[in-house]
């Protein structure tokens, strides 16, 4: 009788595992996962979100369909809060945003609802940041920057949106530049520099290496430098491997004065620099969202990175970089969303001051 019973408990605790992976097999099956970007299309982040839409699609249990949504506007807080709102727990909803939405938040800037810190990360996509300038400028590298026969003058989107690693590389470099912005997305803004409106522009590595160096090979734009990759003391010194021939800001302050930087300008620069980089495209998810669901994505970054097919074309958009997932991404992401208080206080001084941002 004991017998009996011990194996009727196997059969059952058995069954409940094929059941509980079958589930999980096919989380997904008929049902569409709304990715919100809250930017316009034809940006870095809308790009990337199209481009591993298909790979989603294939490798996560059911196959949903993935439906990439732009939601763009207040340099996009306005999507993020449409999130907040309107986010189901499911994992069907996701926020796939940069720095642009994090920035806003960690600053406590005005008009900002979304409680980023609380949400839950399903993957990131690293990438870098490309400075390029126009061979009007008579610069022809990075070393010749504070030479520039004409003034500098950058377009951007919002001071403490995704522009903001590049706005603080100018202050550690002590670069005098001119900032032009309220643009609605990078794609205008490289439109802008290919018309000679601006002659300074930063662009992310998924349009710079699709779209920009076909003006490099033209000779129409000077690359200059990259934002850089944490080493292994996690500075942010190293050369970014997404492109390599390029120096980091680190580099480049280096080659100018001839000793490594610091200060406040270096740690606040190094503080967002990380976050927008290092972790670059977010997919958060609502708070509540089980960890089952993680889980899920969790394995389905690992299937996508194993994917031949997404290893060869991930080459031509963002040099070979893979999807991150899983607590040490979450961790990471949500201590990089606390920066110092002294880091937080510079960086609200500057914004007001030299931007005119209200907090």
């Amino acid at each position: 009788m004991k017998t009996t019973t011990a194996l009727t408990a196997a059969m059952a605790i058995a069954v409940g595992f094929t059941v509980s992976a079958q589930a999980q097999d096919g989380y997904f099956a008929g049902k569409t996962i709304d990715v919100i970007v809250p930017f316009g299309a034809g940006g870095a982040t809308f790009v990337s979100a199209k481009f591993l839409e298909p790979y989603f699609e294939k490798h996560l249990p059911g196959n949903p369909e993935i439906n990439v949504i732009d939601r763009p506007g207040g340099g996009s807080i306005l999507g993020a809060n449409w999130f907040e709102q309107n986010a189901k727990s499911d994992g069907t909803t996701i926020l796939f945003t940069t720095s642009s939405t994090a920035n806003p938040f960690v600053l406590g800037q005005k008009g900002v609802e979304y409680r980023l810190a609380d949400y839950r990360v399903a993957y990131s996509h690293p990438f870098s940041a490309v400075a390029y300038v126009s061979p009007s400028t008579g610069v022809t590298s990075a070393a010749e920057i504070k030479d520039a026969s004409t003034p500098l003058i950058y377009g951007g989107i919002a001071a403490a949106a995704s522009d903001l690693p590049g706005l603080l590389s100018f202050e550690v470099l002590d670069l005098d530049v001119k900032s032009v912005l309220g643009f609605n997305g990078r794609g205008p803004v490289r439109l802008a520099f290919e018309q000679g409106e601006v002659n300074l522009d930063y662009q992310f590595t998924p349009v710079y290496l699709t779209q920009v160096v076909a003006s490099v090979d033209a000779g129409t734009a000077v690359p200059l430098w990259t934002g850089g990759s944490v080493d292994a003391d996690g500075n942010l010194t190293a050369r970014d491997p997404i492109a390599p021939e390029l120096p980091s800001v680190y580099e480049v302050y280096t080659k100018l004065n001839g000793s490594d930087p610091s200060g406040i300008e270096w740690d606040a620069f190094q503080a967002i620099a990380s976050v927008t980089y290092a972790y670059g495209l977010t997919g958060y998810m609502h708070p509540d969202t089980s960890q089952e669901v993680l889980d899920i994505f969790e394995s389905t970054v690992a299937a996508i990175n194993a994917d031949p097919e997404f290893q060869a074309e991930s080459q031509k958009v963002t040099n070979g970089a893979r999807l991150n997932a899983g607590a040490a991404t979450e961790t990471a992401i949500k201590a990089a969303l606390s920066p110092s208080d002294e880091v937080r206080s510079y960086l609200r001084t500057l914004l007001s001051d030299k931007y005119g941002v209200n907090f």
